[in-house]
């Protein structure tokens, strides 16, 4: 007779592969690093196959291991929605969420299927806007949360993601070889365009600034018909862009922080069970990018 998979042993299994490490695995799910070490052994012993391949004091994912990972994570996102939609059938109402448009285009979709799933009576009204407007909205009581650019001088923000700025162009086109290099970026108060033009002046790299749009569909636009470079999150690179580095002439840039804010002062039940629904779908947006590479539990 087949074992079955224990759903916290895959909880674990899930966190090991998300945060690459035993130990950090551990503080997500409230046990000491040898527990998770437990967990693991048994996990191993109800597949049957090595989930680790030992190396030193280090571990990677076997091939087993990352066959598993993917059936792991279904199994823990449809079991956490499974207990959501009985915890949460009663709710009712609307819950306002605000996001800039190129969160919008990447994380909505799944977002709005996973809450209304688990809330089929429930209204969403969605503005998509850039986040200083939407922490006005927030401040003003006008949305009941927002996903937004973190930024420490703004305020504090539930970070709920964390992805690499990256330089992009056009893969058709060699504009990014011109000088001065030509830019499709957000308005003056937009952080990424700050950051990639103290990253170009540190540089010493010449450049001017062709297009300016809040909107990603915009300068996306402007990247893939090779009129512009400009900066994308990891997860925003589009078929038809290149990735630029250092080897091209353009300096790393910081990581970008996707946050989550709330307005405390209307405290609303569906604003809640809409924050669970946007903690797991941008969780399960990062399980095609997670590091191989984990370490080894002491």
């Amino acid at each position: 007779m087949p074992h079955l998979l224990d759903i916290e042993q895959l909880r674990t299994f899930v966190a090991i592969a998300d945060t690459g490490s035993f130990t950090r695995a551990a503080e997500q799910v409230h046990k000491t690093q040898s527990a998770v070490s437990m967990q693991m052994k048994r996990l191993e012993e109800r597949v049957g196959r090595p989930l680790f391949a030992r190396d030193g004091r280090a571990s990677r994912l076997s091939e087993d291991g990352e066959r598993l990972l993917d059936y792991a994570r279904r199994i823990v996102q449809l079991n956490a929605e499974c207990v959501a939609s009985f915890n949460e059938e009663d709710l009712a109402g609307r819950v306002r969420l605000g996001l800039p448009d190129d969160y919008a285009d990447r994380y909505l979709p799944e977002i709005l299927a996973r809450f209304s799933r688990a809330n089929p009576r429930a209204e969403c009204t969605v503005v998509c806007e850039p986040t200083p407007n939407l922490l006005d909205r927030i401040q003003n009581g006008d949305l009941d949360l927002a996903i937004i650019t973190h930024v420490d001088r703004r305020g504090p923000s539930e970070i709920v993601r964390v992805e690499q700025l990256l330089w992009v162009t056009s893969a058709r086109h060699a504009v990014h070889e011109e000088s001065p290099v030509p830019l499709a970026l957000g308005r003056p108060t937009c952080d990424w365009r700050q950051s990639a033009c103290e990253a170009l002046e540190r540089a010493g790299r010449p450049f001017r600034i062709l297009f300016v749009s809040w909107h990603s569909t915009a300068v996306g636009a402007a990247v893939t018909a090779g009129l512009a470079v400009s900066v994308l999150p990891e997860s925003a690179i589009r078929s038809g862009m290149r990735v630029l580095g250092p080897s091209d002439g353009f300096p790393a840039l910081p990581s970008c922080k996707i946050g989550l804010v709330r307005n405390r002062r209307e405290p609303n039940p569906l604003a809640d069970a809409l924050a669970f629904q946007i903690r797991q779908s941008l969780d399960n947006l990062g399980a095609g990018r997670t590091a191989a590479l984990v370490e080894a539990a002491e």
